[in-house]
């Protein structure tokens, strides 16, 4: 028997995941209780009568194919993301969740120097699947497999045994990369992919785990699944992927963002990295420009967009800007480059961010420009209302995004930590000071 796969009790039923919804995931596997440590059973929501269980063992899983008149096919493939295992052996990389802008960029399972990335068994079976899923026709995106979303959280200070459902997404794109495993210090070769996240507003937020059911019937013919599955998925199997802009899933936020939220929990490992990175420019805080661009260049490069890091502006004199960048929209002729003005600020962790730093990085901008005001503090719920109902063009990166992007930025280029990641952006710093105007980056 598969390690993916499980004996289900007979009692077991379907039921629906919720989005952003976290269950639990523990020994023994089996729909019962239906709520374990206050939280809902993750088997009770998966169970199907007579079926064994799909579980998430490893970050891809695929369900068993199931022999039908119309061909073998896969119920769903479950994916798993443990940001806690980031720069271990076991997960030397960040994966990218943003499945409220329906974005996710998720690494292959290949880790050794010494392997092909193709054969590795979680990459080989979503390279087979992105061959259904970038079809043009209308009958193999019919037989594509959907895949299902989870990362692992932390609840109550447990890490293991909690998943949170992300959505349900098909595969946009497949690129071949070159990492660095700073646990064995060696490079290899991994496949990253690109997930498109699906609106499920239609059905409420939840995906019915009846349609993934009848996927694992053989007598179901695949015309009654697509009729089963939630409208995105009928949509993207009718239209392909140029319907992804209005299928993808977007959530309307509330413009303002509490403090709290801002603010990495304390005691947690972010807490830890922003106090790092705070003490680590006391003193000296111009060198956190270098580490700022960096940060916006991941932030702004994190939905699909291609951002170019520029320079950092001398000390002096630079009015409101610290840094450069590009923002590429579209490709080749049909394309804008937007100039980024970036403001770096490391603030004391605690207090908010001054709204007179950020009018003086608005000030500067042209039309078809926008900025970029990086900061190890928080912006209080004034200066985001402002920001918000002046419609000032303005990305906002709080403090536990750049601790967050620090870790990832850190893990990306091979260090074990964050530390010496900013030691070597110390090194590079005078090479990136440069006089030129802005505008020159649009000609680079």
């Amino acid at each position: 028997m598969r390690r993916d796969e499980r004996p289900s009790a007979s009692q077991s039923i379907a039921g629906t995941l919720k989005i952003g919804r976290v269950y639990r995931y523990a020994r023994p596997y089996g729909p019962d209780p239906k709520e374990i440590d206050g939280l809902p059973n993750f088997f009770a929501q998966v169970g199907t009568p007579g079926m064994t269980l799909p579980t998430l063992e490893r970050g891809i899983n695929a369900m068993r194919a199931v022999a039908t008149g119309e061909g073998p096919r896969r119920p769903a493939i479950l994916i798993s993301s443990s940001p806690h295992k980031v720069g271990s052996d076991f997960t030397p990389w960040q994966d990218t969740f943003e499945p409220d802008l329906g974005f996710v960029r998720y690494y292959g399972d290949n880790k050794s120097a010494e392997s092909d990335p193709q054969r590795a068994p979680g990459n080989e079976v979503l390279l087979q699947e992105f061959q259904l899923h970038s079809s043009p026709r209308v009958e193999q995106r019919r037989r594509a497999t959907p895949l299902v979303l989870f990362q692992r959280v932390e609840v109550e200070g447990r890490q293991k045994g909690n998943v949170k459902f992300a959505g349900l997404a098909v595969i946009e794109r497949a690129e071949r990369v070159t990492q660095f495993n700073p646990a064995t210090q060696e490079y290899f070769t991994n496949y990253v992919f690109e997930f498109a996240v699906l609106s499920l507003t239609n059905e409420n937020e939840s995906l019915d785990w009846n349609w993934v059911a009848a996927r694992r019937d053989p007598t179901t013919t695949l015309e009654a699944i697509v009729r089963k599955a939630p409208s995105a998925w009928q949509d993207w199997v009718r239209f392909g992927n140029d319907a992804l802009p209005r299928l993808r899933r977007h959530v309307s936020r509330v413009s303002v963002v509490p403090t709290g939220d801002q603010r990495p929990d304390e005691g947690s490992r972010e807490d830890g990295v922003l106090r790092q990175i705070y003490g680590h420019y006391a003193g000296r805080k111009h060198r956190f420009e270098a580490l700022a661009s960096s940060v916006a260049a991941q932030v702004l490069s994190s939905s699909g967009t291609v951002y170019r890091e520029g320079w950092i502006t001398p000390g002096s004199g630079d009015h409101g800007t610290d840094f450069v960048g590009r923002l590429t929209i579209g490709s080749g002729f049909a394309s804008v480059k937007l100039v980024v003005l970036g403001q770096a600020k490391c603030e004391a962790l605690t207090s908010p961010t001054g709204g007179v730093h950020i009018a003086r990085t608005v000030a500067r901008l042209r039309r078809g420009w926008i900025g970029a005001y990086v900061t190890t503090s928080y912006f209080s719920e004034p200066v985001q209302r402002e920001v918000f109902e002046d419609q000032y063009p303005l990305v906002l990166v709080h403090g536990r995004d750049v601790a967050q992007t620090a870790m990832q930025l850190a893990h990306e280029s091979g260090h074990k930590e964050v530390d010496a990641y900013l030691s070597t952006l110390d090194v590079r710093y005078e090479s990136l000071i440069s006089h030129r105007r802005p505008e020159e980056i649009l000609f680079d």
